[in-house]
């Protein structure tokens, strides 16, 4: 190393000498053990340079890691601690690229080890960060190796996709797949791990969410494949839980198709100043390659589109409102008509509600936002969509039939046509392809650049076709729509009709049901309807009155004179009377209670001969909360009793009154800001 003795002061020899080993991926570390051994080696170059052994440290910790970033490198940050502290007379390290090979890194590092005079060391020379002429070399060497790193990627990448427009690219397969010699997907040979797989198609059929298929399997192993480690390759058994069933649904490969670019990783900063990966889902017109019937399938590629829609109905953060069990028909397309915005379905001791709580909410203040019974709503609206589809609304459907069909054939053959036409123009661009000459190389060339433009025109004609097919429903013959009409009231009502296809029914017609009501009981409800087709009606619901149930004024006289007596007592006093409560219900302690609660009547009192006391009398005695006294009661400092009136009667001898007021004393001196269990402030 030339001049190194030059640039190597003391200064810089009491301090230590660090060398910095790094490999970028576990396959390097295992592989190329030369390069490890180089590295390891500097600490002998430390040694001859002057160092003491025992002043040079290693720093390995970055093994298999990529230089790339310093966010997830342990090593590369101890370096930049020990630096920035002034510990490090020289950094140590085979080639420049080995400390970071992001050019942010490596300047950060380099302004450090110039405002503390540390030295950089690689194979060629030693370098002084104060000197211009190495600060500019080593730039130039940052730069280089940046540059180097994108050029790899790139050659790699690319030939990662070319080889995935083959369909030959080989990546993991997921269980229920298996590589075969020749290097193609089979189905994996095990029945048992078929069947699983198809099982979870199948119970999502029946279920329609990811949550169900899971339930289904519980108790039930699944198999999975293990990535990496002493398992690697391996399908190990276990419990199938709701995120790998969602991963099942939404891999491409089960419905025979070769899908490569699916994510993509997306850097960002963080508050702290960290650079992190990320990766995210690519909509699927943005994947690099898409091959269909690539290798076998356990379904179809239709059915794998309508299981992606069914996930997509689920998705309530989205904004769907999928049809869950409860009993309100409307749950999910109710929306407020004070606020406009969706209603809340709770079923409070089992009824069924409405409740808009947007009133109360910080981004919308709507007094009018009210709570309303869903029988009521229901009722109305299950009332119209039976008047709608009614045999006579049905035939006039059925006139229509022929004239629909018609439109839509109309316009599948404008797109078979343009098929016919891509495929005729490709077929003519190979021709003329094969029919060139090769020594004519100006001429293949434009051809074979016509003949890539013709199969993506015809690529784009058959995903047009795909699409517009994949978009019609097709109707039901006739006949089954003549049954349904005349047998829909009895069907909608049987009792094997769960509420869930009730409503899946209900929202094929309704797209959303809007509720206007007024806060006065006997006011109307208005409820507006609008249908799947655009149409608008509106309803007025008359608001059910319910009788007001109110306790006779004499019962609440004779609870009030009869206030010492318990409330069992007084229950058996208005029975023999002849009293009911205001729901014409005989009269129990517990009603009792509530009359006294609500009309605020007087507790029965126990007198202090008794020698059992009631905690609000404890309380006011010793002058503390009743909260205290509670909380002596269950740290049994007290001795107390529930009663069949509810109340807690406590024993309050002369004796433990004597000792409740020593503890106090003593609380009162442990703090002298708390005086008689209440805080109180100091004088």
């Amino acid at each position: 190393m030339t001049n190194a003795q030059n640039k190597i002061t003391s200064q810089h020899l009491e301090r230590m000498a660090i060398v910095y080993v790094r490999q970028s991926t576990l396959i390097q570390v295992r592989e190329h053990q030369e390069s490890t051994a180089r590295q390891y080696g500097l600490v002998d170059v430390a040694v001859r340079l002057g160092w003491d052994r025992a002043r040079v440290v290693v720093i390995d910790a970055d093994q298999g890691h990529s230089g790339r970033d310093a966010a997830d490198r342990q090593g590369f940050q101890d370096l930049v601690r020990r630096v920035c502290l002034g510990e490090a007379g020289a950094v140590f390290g085979l080639e420049i690229s080995r400390l970071a090979r992001s050019s942010a890194d490596l300047q950060r590092l380099l302004e450090f080890c110039s405002l503390t005079g540390t030295l950089i060391v690689d194979a060629d020379g030693v370098y002084d960060l104060h000197s211009f002429n190495d600060r500019l070399l080593l730039g130039l060497k940052g730069t280089m190796s940046e540059a180097e790193l994108h050029i790899l990627a790139g050659r790699l990448k690319e030939s990662q996709r070319a080889a995935a427009r083959r369909g030959e690219l080989r990546f993991p397969l997921p269980v229920g797949y298996v590589w075969d010699s020749a290097g193609k997907p089979i189905l994996d040979p095990s029945e048992e791990i078929r069947e699983a797989i198809a099982g979870v198609f199948a119970a999502f059929e029946v279920t329609g969410s990811a949550n169900g298929v899971a339930k289904v399997f519980t108790g039930r192993p699944f198999p999975r494949r293990a990535y990496g480690g002493a398992w690697g390759g391996e399908v190990r058994w276990g419990r199938l839980s709701r995120e790998r069933v969602a991963q099942i649904l939404s891999n491409p490969a089960y419905a025979g198709a070769y899908a490569y670019g699916k994510t993509q990783s997306q850097r960002g900063v963080s508050p702290e100043g960290i650079i992190r990966k990320k990766e995210s889902r690519v909509a699927r017109k943005d994947w690099h390659v898409l091959i269909l019937d690539h290798h076998p399938a356990y379904l179809s590629w239709d059915a794998f589109l309508a299981i992606e829609k069914r996930l997509a109905a689920n998705h309530t953060h989205a904004g769907a409102r999928p049809p869950r069990e409860g009993a309100a028909l409307l749950q999910g397309i109710v929306l407020c008509g004070a606020c406009g915005l969706s209603m809340s379905t709770r079923y409070p001791w089992g009824r069924a509600k409405y409740y808009c709580f947007h009133a109360w909410s910080d981004r919308v203040q709507t007094p009018g936002c009210r709570m309303l019974n869903a029988v009521d709503i229901d009722r109305v609206v299950t009332d119209r969509l039976l008047a709608v589809i009614s045999a006579e609304e049905i035939r006039l459907a059925l006139a229509a039939t022929e004239e629909v069909q018609a439109r839509e054939a109309s316009q599948s053959r404008y797109f078979e046509l343009q098929l016919e036409r891509a495929r005729y123009e490709a077929t003519r661009a190979e021709r003329s392809f094969h029919c060139c000459e090769p020594e004519n190389r100006l001429v293949a060339r434009t051809l074979e650049r016509t003949w890539e433009e013709k199969l993506q025109t015809l690529a784009d004609a058959e995903a047009a076709f795909a699409e517009d097919r994949a978009s019609r429903v097709p109707l039901p013959p006739p006949h089954e729509l003549g049954a349904l009409a005349e047998n829909f009231s009895r069907l909608w009502a049987a009792p094997s009709t769960s509420i869930r296809d009730r409503k899946r029914i209900l929202r094929t017609l309704i797209s959303d049901v809007t509720v206007m009501s007024q806060p006065a009981p006997d006011k109307e409800i208005r409820l507006g309807i609008r249908w799947q087709s655009g149409a608008t009606e509106e309803l007025v619901v008359n608001r059910p009155t319910l009788p007001r149930r109110r306790t006779p004024p004499e019962v609440v006289e004779a609870v009030r004179q009869l206030a010492n007596s318990t409330d069992d007592e007084i229950a058996a006093e208005l029975d023999a009377a002849g009293f009911l409560t205001g729901s014409s219900l005989p009269f129990t302690g517990r009603a009792v209670r509530k009359v006294r609660v609500k009309y605020h009547l007087p507790l029965p009192s126990f007198p202090e001969g008794s020698g059992e006391w009631t905690i609000p009398e404890i309380s006011s005695q010793l002058g503390i909360t009743g909260t205290k006294v509670y909380y002596w009661v269950q740290k049994g400092y007290l001795q107390g009793r529930h009663c069949a009136d509810g109340r807690m009667r406590i024993a309050f001898p002369p004796e433990i009154r004597q000792a409740c007021l020593d503890r106090l004393a003593v609380d009162h001196l442990r703090n002298p800001r708390t005086q008689n269990g209440t805080a109180k402030e100091a004088v």
